[in-house]
This record gives C-alpha cells, structure tokens and sequence, in this order.
C-alpha cells in the first residue's frame, strides 16, 4: 500500500532511509530504490524524492554513482565514541584522538548558563557563568563529533588555562586538578539519548538544511563528573547524522 508522508514529504521520506542506514538495513554501497520506485512507495511527486534524497546526500548518508544510482555511503566511525571514553584513554597515557582523527574550531569561554538541566546537574543557579569549552572531533576531514564541556566556575581557581584558546594537548585538565588538590574526579554513568538539532550543531557539524523547519535527530551522549566538593563538570558529546558510535560497555 502506498504510504502519503504527512506534513513536509520530504522530510518523512528521507527519515524512513536515514533509519534504514542508521539501523543497518542499508549497509555501505547498497543502492537505495529507484526515483519511481521510491514515488510509487510513498505516493510522492519526484520532486519530493529530488528533495529527500538531497537532504540524505547533504548529510552525508548516501551519494550518487552514475549507472548504481543513489547508494548508501561508508559511515565514519568515531572509536572510542565519547568524551568519557577520551578521559579513560588519556589517564592511561594514550591520545585523545583515535587514529585518523583530527580536530577543529577549538573555542573556550565563560558563558552564562541558561540550560536548566545543565544547572541543575552542576549544583549552580541559572545564567551562573560557568566555563565553556568545544571542539569538532573530526574523521577524514569529515565533522563526527562535537565534544563539549561545561565546566564548574570553581575549577578556574586550580587550573587558570581553562579558558585558553586552542587544544591543551593530550592531558585532560582533570589530570592537572587532581595532582594539584588530591581530589579524584569520578564520572557517573554516561546518559544516551536522541533530541533533534539545534541550528548551531547543524553548523558546527556542517550539516547543511534547505529548511529551517526541516528537524534533523541526532545522538547525544552527557557524563556528569564529581570530586568530593561535589559536581564539577558536565560532558557532553554530539554525534552527527548518520555517524557509528561504539556502545559503552
């Protein structure tokens, strides 16, 4: 039975793909169905098909080979996947970056905190500035990842460097705050979930929309860390459309 997208078309046909992809269904150079066929699927017009499969192509998901059509592209995969995962590896002196990996747009500041959650998870009252800083983890010169931390304001007063500009190297500051208080810092468990885009992540992960009412899902992954003052950080690590992430364990 032919299936009648609501609301935007488009975008509903390009969600039933991108799940397909992102599920494994749709593995690595598969073709996707025709134009037609696609048409005759969702009771489309070809110009909402133009339409789906460009959104899929801008994201990354799929491109188009001549005489195979439109197929299903090798996705970028980002291991260890999370900012969590980055600390454990630099504690036990390795890098923070995988092989192959590379990152951009490094930025830090003090940022009036208006997200309730984030307040919430550090113990501050809201618009309280904390420290901001953020990067774009990056695979093949593809944007994969971006890792941010929100820091508790207290922590500028062990490590002043939080706010310089640019990477701080393979050490986390977490090792820096520990040798210089004795205090361990410790992460609660990593929290998953899916939200969709805001326009900014869809810039920093170069993802383009031809729509600002198109709604594009993403992964987000959030660690909370504490010494024994209390919460000191929160984590948070924003995966792109399409990107494989490894499970923690």
């Amino acid at each position: 039975m032919a299936y009648r997208s609501p609301g935007h078309g488009y975008a509903d046909v390009a969600a039933h793909f991108r799940e397909k992809v992102e599920n494994g269904e749709l593995a690595p150079d598969d073709s996707l169905p025709s134009v037609e066929e696609i048409r005759a699927q969702f009771d489309v017009s070809a110009k909402t098909v133009s339409r789906a499969l460009k959104l899929l192509k801008d994201e990354g998901l799929v491109s188009h080979r001549g005489a195979l059509g439109t197929v299903v592209t090798e996705r970028p995969r980002v291991a260890p996947a999370t900012g969590a995962d980055r600390v454990a590896r630099a504690r036990n002196g390795g890098s923070n970056y995988a092989p192959g990996e590379t990152s951009t747009g490094h930025t830090a500041a003090m940022l009036s905190c208006s997200d309730p959650g984030i307040c919430r998870e550090l113990g501050i009252e809201p618009h309280e500035e904390v420290v901001v800083r953020r990067r774009v983890f990056r695979v093949r010169d593809k944007p994969v990842v971006i890792g941010m931390e929100i820091i508790h304001p207290r922590a500028l007063a062990v490590v002043s460097d939080l706010l310089k500009q640019g990477p701080r190297g393979d050490v986390h500051w977490f090792t820096d705050y520990e040798e210089s208080t004795g205090k361990k810092i410790n992460g609660s468990p990593e929290m998953r979930a899916a939200r969709f885009a805001s326009k900014d992540e869809l810039e920093g992960l170069e993802v383009p929309v031809p729509h600002s009412d198109v709604a594009v899902p993403i992964l987000v992954a959030r660690t909370t860390w504490h010494d024994e003052d209390g919460p000191i950080e929160v984590m948070e690590d924003v995966f792109a459309p399409g990107v494989w992430h490894a499970a923690r364990k």
